[in-house]
């Protein structure tokens, strides 16, 4: 396993990655709000506002009246099962998330990060159609920051904690450290497809964070940049 800590891009188009800090915080928030309400609250935000195939494609009727079932394809992406799911992603989006935004600009950038995510839900609702359980997480949106940033920057340098026995930082180019992560995620998917983690959002939304990233960025933005 591995988590990046720290990258040497520097913005150079905006000012402030106002709106990745925003999606990171508000994020948080929705996280705060639903552990201050207990594990009862919690549970009951992930089965209305997460992403149930079964809901979205009409086989039963959504549990929320008053949200159009259609509209969990973008609500999963801000809530967590726990702490360590919501730090996780939420490190990735700070480390990457910036130089997306600088990329893109901030409204498109807002625009690939939901695109993103939706792009991830239908890939894991293409594989489990008929599904009751809630798709929650904005994994599925990160990666598709990763696959972007894997487009754009593969040759950045990313100080990294890796764990092989202990704990140890690391630095390595974007293409090592993202390319093994999108790795990891076809082996795991290969390995144990049950265990509970939504491989397919992942290569979803990764895949969708690679082509939406060359329709969206900035004019003269070139791609796999030395």
């Amino acid at each position: 396993m591995f988590l990046p800590l720290y990258d040497s891009n520097k913005i150079a188009h905006i000012e402030f990655p106002v709106v990745n800090y925003a999606l990171i915080a508000v994020t948080v928030l929705v996280f705060l709000v639903q552990v201050a309400g207990g594990q009862m609250a919690l549970d009951q935000a992930h089965i209305e506002y997460g992403m149930i195939p079964a809901v979205v494609t009409g086989v039963v009727e959504g549990p929320a009246p008053w949200l159009p079932d259609q509209l969990t394809l973008f609500t999963y992406i801000f809530l967590h099962a726990d702490f360590m799911h919501l730090a996780t992603n939420m490190l990735f989006l700070w480390v990457l998330g910036d130089n997306i935004e600088d990329a893109l600009g901030h409204v498109r950038y807002l625009a690939f990060y939901l695109l993103a995510g939706a792009a991830a839900a239908l890939a894991h609702m293409g594989f489990n159609l008929g599904s009751y359980g809630p798709l929650i997480g904005a994994s599925g949106a990160v990666a598709g920051v990763i696959g972007a940033y894997m487009m754009l920057y593969p040759n950045v340098r990313i100080f990294v904690l890796v764990r092989i026995v202990i704990p140890l930082p690391i630095t390595l180019p974007a293409w090592t450290v993202l390319g093994l992560w999108i790795g990891m995620q076809f082996f795991s998917l290969l390995v144990d497809p049950d265990a509970g983690v939504a491989w397919w959002a992942h290569i979803g939304g990764f895949a969708a964070g690679v082509v939406l990233v060359v329709l969206m960025r900035r004019r003269g933005i070139p791609l796999w940049r030395k």
